[in-house]
């Protein structure tokens, strides 16, 4: 393995033979006790979240190897030193197993660690850096490095950035033997919600939902101008609410929707663009909205079903300002529809698949009734596996579900492996009070500005997410800079909705656009391109959060009249946004008319109903001169 493979994620690797075999069977196994666990079981959160890590463990050392570059000869073996690590993962959960009634009633910080106990925390650490590093890469390890440097070293600093003195068995104290570390939210959320929901994504993929949803979007915008870029905004983002990774998206549904795009005539850079921006917002994209959510609603308190409900205006304004962009765009560049023969009929789609949209009203329904998240994911999983025997295309046999239940496994390991890392940085933070320090910098610098506050935030919640999944950039933005918003009157829910929403789209910020680097493999194209154009395509996304901060009637919060308005307010400014950035309405926009359109977004971005009320006049009114101005166009031709 070279150096240079070392400091990427790991290739996944699918051993043959016996071993292959036997890891099925154990992968599959630990997915079923840990959904039972999740649901049923009434062990001690300790306990349960010890065990899942351990087993979680073992898969990965088994599965995900060292470095990225594939051996020429048997890149699937495991080598002797994965059986090493693999039996040290083993022994820290029989350990930690066996000594959980000890470790639960213990007094932290009195009751001292046995050698044993120190030996065991510090090898788990290890165990733990290296998973990251296979599963999420070397930039989110190195944080968590600086972060534990930072806790054990952190005294000789000036303040206001030093603090206390941290012994190593202190440090090993909070971080591994209490529920404020490693085994804290992020990683309890893992084993819970999004264990569930990974295993309802896989079994809807594999039952060929993915293939419905993709057949769905092109029944409805396939033969509309710019047909193939509008399946590709809807499909994305019916695929991504699921998967909740715009990077996955990218890879799933691009691998379809890219190459469409350019055999319409989209350029490469404008196709790989049209897929990052639809990919990116299935984080934030209800029901299911991917893991951040459930995080979210564990750190805050929040109910799922009322982050779910709340999130529902913005993400649907969201999916509109790229669909509205993609389509003048595409009238710009005089791009057409796929011929209708291509396109498959409607009613055809949802004969042979429209079944499919059972387990999203099973988990619909559920979040209605009141159900836990864990309850209705399961329910979303068993109403896929019923509909499957429905028909023999999509008949789920035991054969297949064993793979689907192993498969999920695999899945889950970067959430895993984020997730721990999320865990050694809470840890740390709890220990130093680094959040109390920074919100205090952020204060000295912005005064009780809200406005400039919560640009600061933006901007430090899309750098600290740059490189990493959406569930680490969300748990560093909601530790870090969470207090402050809320220390300056934010309602909590605007709050992390805010923070939430900035990073997702880390994921498509350049230098570090994770997701189109994904599309650019794709597209075969410059990945910087794609990504300062996929930012152009979701430039609404980066102001969508001022305007439910500024108005929480988007938010759902306020008398239907309020909301009503709130709402066509924003559409017209999403609208307005659209046109400025596609540079076209019904014909193509100079430069002052698309700067002048741009303006008149500012007036409705303001909570000030006499201000919103004289830009809606005015939005109109520019879009009406434009299409009086395209018709005269056309009687001159």
């Amino acid at each position: 393995m070279s150096l240079g493979g070392f400091f990427s994620s790991g290739f996944a690797r699918q051993p043959k033979g016996l071993v292959g075999y036997v890891l099925t069977a154990y992968a599959a196994l630990f997915v079923l006790w840990s959904a039972y666990a999740a649901v049923f079981s009434r062990l001690d959160a300790l306990v349960l979240v010890t065990l899942f890590l351990s087993f979680m463990l073992v898969l990965v050392f088994s599965t995900i190897a060292a470095g990225s570059e594939r051996p020429e000869a048997d890149p699937d073996r495991i080598p002797v030193y994965d059986w090493v690590l693999v039996l040290c993962s083993i022994s820290c959960g029989v350990y930690f197993a066996l000594n959980a009634g000890a470790i639960a009633t213990r007094i932290t910080l009195l009751d001292p660690l046995s050698f044993t106990d120190i030996t065991f925390a510090s090898l788990l650490i290890i165990l733990c850096l290296e998973v990251c590093r296979r599963t999420v890469g070397l930039l989110l390890t190195g944080i968590v490095v600086c972060f534990m440097v930072y806790n054990l070293y952190g005294h000789v600093l000036p303040a206001p950035f030093g603090h206390g003195y941290i012994g190593f068995e202190h440090f090993l104290d909070i971080m591994i033997f209490t529920t404020d570390g490693l085994f804290g939210t992020p990683l309890r959320v893992a084993a819970t919600y999004v264990l569930l929901f990974v295993l309802f994504g896989t079994f809807l993929a594999n039952a060929g939902g993915g293939e419905f949803f993709n057949n769905l979007a092109a029944s409805v915008a396939g033969a509309r101008v710019g047909g193939p870029a509008k399946i590709a905004v809807v499909s994305s983002g019916l695929y991504g609410t699921i998967s909740g990774s715009p990077t996955s998206d990218v890879v799933t549904t691009g691998s379809i929707t890219i190459p469409m795009m350019k055999k319409i005539g989209y350029p490469a850079t404008v196709a790989g663009a049209v897929e990052v921006a639809a990919s990116t917002g299935g984080s934030i994209l209800p029901p299911v909205m991917g893991s951040a959510a459930f995080i979210m609603a564990e750190y805050t308190g929040i109910p799922y079903l009322d982050i779910v409900v709340a999130s529902a205006i913005p993400a649907l304004l969201y999916y509109f300002s790229v669909y509205s962009q993609v389509h003048f765009t595409s009238v710009r560049l005089g791009l057409k529809g796929l011929d209708k023969s291509a396109v498959p009929p409607l009613s055809q789609t949802m004969k042979n698949g429209g079944l499919f949209l059972v387990p999203l009203a099973a988990i619909v329904w559920a979040l209605f009734e009141g159900y836990s998240p864990t309850f209705v994911a399961l329910f979303g999983a068993v109403a896929v596996i019923a509909i499957s025997f429905f028909r023999k295309q999509t008949r789920l046999s035991v054969t297949r579900i064993v793979e689907t239940l192993a498969e999920t496994g695999r899945r889950l390991a970067p959430v895993v492996g984020a997730c721990t890392a999320a865990g050694f940085v809470i840890g740390g933070i709890t220990m130093t009070g680094l959040a109390a320090k920074l919100s205090a910098l952020v204060f000295l610098m912005t005064g009780d500005a809200i406005w400039l506050t919560l640009v600061v935030a933006a901007i430090m919640t899309i750098i600290l997410g740059m490189g990493m999944p959406t569930v680490s950039s969300y748990i560093l933005a909601a530790v870090l800079i969470g207090p402050l918003l809320i220390k300056l009157g934010l309602p909590e829910m605007a709050a992390h909705l805010f923070l939430l929403y900035y990073a997702v789209l880390s994921a498509i910020t350049p230098p570090v656009a994770v997701a189109a680097f994904a599309a650019a493999s794709i597209a075969d194209d410059n990945p910087m391109k794609i990504s300062f154009k996929g930012v152009q395509f979701a430039v609404g996304a980066f102001l969508l959060p001022f305007f439910f901060v500024l108005d929480p009637a988007l938010l759902g919060e306020g008398s239907v009249i309020e909301v009503t308005w709130a709402t066509l307010s924003a559409v017209l400014a999403f609208l307005l946004i659209s046109v400025a950035s596609a540079g076209c309405f019904n014909s193509p926009l100079g430069t002052f008319q698309r700067l002048l359109t741009f303006a008149l977004v500012v007036p409705l971005l303001t909570p000030v109903l006499a201000y919103q009320s004289l830009g809606f006049i005015a939005g109109i009114g520019i879009l009406f001169w434009f299409w009086l101005r395209s018709r005269a166009n056309v009687r001159a031709d």
